[in-house]
């Protein structure tokens, strides 16, 4: 049995731009940082939150990125996604939109145009994946993932699992993968659990493991509970883990499952860039000051 190490309320938001209040758990409390999460060295969380209708979308204008991947997901609002290789589009509810910055882009964020002026309920999660060294100077490229396009699993009791990145093995045996290419291991997937659905899991005891509980109250390996934003980390430790929808909860449970293989390189990071050695952070100042990560309007 994979062990539960941790189980972490989330850390007070801030603003990312205008348009996105997150609670930062990767870097975190708790040794959180890039080396215990490796491959995952950012995850912001942008719980359930009301913006009002504005004529002018919020969000986080043009900015550079070199070495890793964004992933975004939406579970309430939508986002207008746009960067200086060609990459784009909307991110409804339910979707996934992964960007390999890799040699570097412009890209910037924004609430959907629609979605801005009737304001509603908001709730998010981006994802920052390192790539490893041998891939960060590769060419960027944009992974588009509607929610109709994942691989769905479901459970015995109307719940399903869908899966973004990597495989599940269902209670048949049988396995699915997800739709997202990566360049390292990593398992991504959101489970919906109804009362009495119960999801396995089974990950290598060296990979890099969490979850957050996006909706509801869960109940990990039988024992632990989790409420509503909660962060869970697994010790490296064991391979097997459970999650189910706590009895308590009234609603039904929704969870980000995440798990990777560390690299295992040295990281070298600051602001946008995430590269190997300080040379290389040098190297990515330089080349976007001198503006060869293309152009963006703001």
């Amino acid at each position: 049995m994979k062990e539960v190490e941790l189980i972490l309320s989330p850390p007070e938001p801030h603003f990312v731009g205008d348009g996105f209040r997150v609670h930062n758990f990767i870097p975190g409390a708790y040794r959180l940082d890039m080396h215990r999460m490796d491959p995952f060295i950012m995850l912001d969380y942008n719980s359930k939150h009301i913006f009002p209708p504005s004529d002018k979308p919020k969000g986080v204008g043009v900015h550079p990125h070199r070495g890793f991947e964004t992933v975004t997901i939406a579970y309430k609002g939508k986002v207008a996604h746009h960067d200086s290789a060609g990459g784009g589009g909307i991110i409804g509810e339910g979707d996934v939109q992964w960007m390999t910055a890799a040699s570097g882009v412009l890209h910037k964020e924004y609430h959907e145009e629609e979605f801005s002026k009737t304001g509603g309920e908001f709730q998010m999660v981006q994802l920052w994946v390192n790539l490893p060294s041998k891939f960060k100077m590769s060419a960027p490229k944009y992974q588009a993932i509607e929610n109709a396009k994942m691989q769905r699993v479901d459970l015995e009791k109307g719940g399903y699992i869908e899966l973004i990145a990597g495989d599940y093995t269902d209670f048949n045996g049988e396995k699915h993968q997800g739709p997202a290419s990566t360049f390292s291991p990593v398992h991504l997937s959101n489970a919906s659990l109804h009362a009495g659905d119960t999801a396995h899991y089974s990950f290598p005891a060296h990979y890099n493991t969490a979850i957050v509980v996006i909706e509801g109250e869960i109940i990990v390996n039988q024992e632990f509970v989790a409420p509503t934003d909660n962060f869970v980390l697994f010790a490296n430790k064991g391979e097997e883990f459970t999650i189910e929808k706590s009895p308590e909860s009234v609603e039904n449970a929704k969870v980000l499952v995440l798990s990777g293989e560390p690299l295992r390189e040295p990281i070298a990071a600051h602001g946008p860039f995430v590269m190997n050695t300080r040379q290389e952070l040098v190297q990515a100042f330089n080349d976007f000051n001198d503006g060869k990560f293309g152009f963006l309007e703001d």
